[in-house]
């Protein structure tokens, strides 16, 4: 028996050719193996649910219908609650037309994915299905009867404010989406409720100073506060435990303000952490001098999984001049101030008070907007081509689940940080370190430097004899001789003294100014060669002049103290 393999187009006399005996087999080889199968269920196979949030004053939703478009193009049916989306300012005819079914209540919670803003309460929990998935911002050390409820129904969920904070996740990452308006919106709301400019002004009526603001805290949160602040004219202040935001408070025009200890404030994930006795004590001095000073304080800290620490005690309140406001921004997890009221806006000894814990539900359309992209590119992120697979070997997928199937996946097993790989130096650095290594080497230093005088010294004697004159030979060695000096002068000086130095060669320039105007003849236009030098000699200097007093006044602006 034989066995061909045939390639390429099949003819009945090629066959009959290759075959020549009747009982031969054929077997024909694909070009192409058969793809591997997808693990996962496909996206059309599945359908999403968007309930409206009942939580009180809630004004978000967890889809747009831009996000909604995009997912129903994916395949996925989207079924969304009728009136999820108008608190947020998005009309049901959007949702429609975007390819979403508007349904019921009931009917979104039976959905295949449930996507939801806040936590779900337990009278939610009731309607969803056995063995469905949910994704939302959770809080699980906070919310561990919820926990418990979703787990008992063998729920898979995520959370979204536990995706980890890593360069892969920073377009999942809802946390800082919502931190950024929620500090764009402390700033407004500061604004809306303080009696005077944020920005100063000089008019016919009088001057009016700007407004000075203290931010603590140099989260997303903060330098958010920090930028609008900025943009409306105010002076601003900040503090932060972590020296690593220093740098970035300073580039946005604000002043950081720092203590007499060393003591780093950053844990992991870019989180702050609980600092020593003594630091605390050196925070709380700084803060009431600041309170003192300061017309608007805003606070930002919060510590995962903790009480918010309390950082303006109602002593410091009451330094404040009357009118003055503190937003306190972390009025939900018990607050920054000691005076705040969560949820409320009131006045105490003449301070406005601003504990609203709602900050970001107050812009709606822009939240909504920004959680959808956030929550719809994470759900797409889960599985692959077009196919939804929960994989816990993924690090984002891991770090974010809360309970699987019946398992409690919460906390995720800590991932040893990677060794810090060696600081990588560049071609003049390392030659600069290498030389610094290495013993100087004066005999070839110095060897090199009588080699160059000697060669020019020789080359000075070498056109003193072809020179046509004495008085020739003479000038030439004077310029030769005050070019060398100045050369030595000049890359002698340091950087810092250029400025200082600019004064000594406007002199300079002066003397070689005042000589060119003496030989330029005194005509209209120079007639002969050495008035032709004269006048470019003294042009030249009437350059460096005039360049080295602007350079001048420019350094000494620089370093006159504001």
């Amino acid at each position: 028996m034989r066995l061909f393999t045939l390639r390429g187009p099949l003819s009945l006399g090629r066959l009959q050719q290759r075959l020549g005996n009747p009982q031969s087999f054929v077997r024909y080889e694909s070009a192409k193996a058969a793809p591997a199968p997808v693990e996962g269920i496909p996206y059309k196979k599945l359908s999403i649910g968007v309930p409206k949030e009942n939580f009180p004053n809630e004004r978000r939703v967890s889809l747009s219908p831009a996000a909604v478009a995009t997912l129903v193009k994916k395949g996925f049916t989207i079924n969304v609650e009728k009136g999820a989306g108008s608190e947020a300012k998005f009309k049901e005819e959007e949702y429609a037309k975007a390819g979403a079914k508007l349904v019921s209540k009931e009917e979104s919670w039976k959905s295949d994915i449930v996507l939801k803003v806040r936590p779900p309460s337990i009278d939610e929990v009731r309607l969803l299905p056995d063995q469905k998935t949910l994704i939302s911002f959770l809080y699980p050390k906070q919310n561990e009867q919820l926990v418990s409820a979703l787990n008992a129904k063998k729920t898979t969920a995520f959370a979204m404010d536990c995706i980890p904070r890593i360069s892969r996740a920073q377009v999942f990452d809802a946390l800082s989406s919502m931190a950024n308006i929620a500090g764009y919106k402390a700033t407004i709301e500061a604004a809306n409720n303080f009696g005077r400019f944020f920005t100063g002004q000089i008019t016919a009526a009088g001057r009016v100073p700007p407004a000075k603001v203290l931010v603590i805290g140099a989260g997303v949160a903060g330098l958010s506060a920090i930028g609008t602040a900025r943009n409306m004219g105010a002076i601003v202040r900040a503090f932060d435990t972590r020296s690593a935001v220093k740098e970035q408070i300073q580039s946005m025009g604000a002043e950081f303000l720092e203590i007499n200890l060393k003591e780093e404030g950053e844990a992991a994930g870019g989180y702050s952490k609980e600092m020593s006795k003594e630091f605390i004590e050196a925070e709380m001095a700084l803060f009431r001098k600041q309170c003192e000073e300061v017309d608007i304080v805003i606070t930002t800290a919060l510590i995962p999984g903790k009480p918010a620490p309390k950082l303006i005690l109602r002593d410091m309140v009451e330094r404040m001049r009357p009118g003055s406001v503190v937003v306190d921004m972390a009025a939900e997890a018990g607050g920054n101030i000691e005076t705040t009221r969560p949820g409320e806006l009131y006045t105490y000894k003449g301070v406005i008070h601003i504990g609203y814990s709602d900050l970001p539900s107050r812009l709606p359309t822009q939240a909504s907007s920004l959680y959808a992209n956030n929550i719809s590119k994470f759900l797409l992120s889960i599985g692959q081509k077009d196919h939804f697979h929960v994989d816990l070997k993924d690090e984002v997928v891991r770090g974010s689940i809360i309970v699987h199937n019946g398992e409690m996946m919460y906390p995720p097993p800590r991932v040893a940080a990677p060794p810090p790989a060696p600081k990588k130096l560049d071609a003049k650095a390392a030659a600069a370190a290498l030389a610094a290594a290495e013993p100087p080497n004066y005999f070839a230093k110095f060897l090199k430097d009588s080699a160059v005088y000697t060669v020019g010294l020789g080359s000075l004697l070498g056109l003193g004899m072809v020179a046509p004159n004495a008085a020739f030979t003479t000038m030439l060695t004077t310029f030769s001789l005050s070019g060398l000096v100045g050369y030595h002068t000049v890359w002698s000086v340091t950087p810092a003294l250029h400025s200082p130095l600019m004064s000594v060669t406007n002199a300079i320039s002066g003397i070689t100014a005042v000589g060119g105007l003496l030989l330029m003849g005194g005509g209209l236009l120079p007639t002969t060669l050495p008035q032709t030098l004269a006048a470019t000699a003294a042009f030249i200097s009437a350059i460096n002049i005039g360049g080295g007093f602007i350079v001048t006044q420019v350094g000494a602006r620089r370093r006159r103290p504001q």
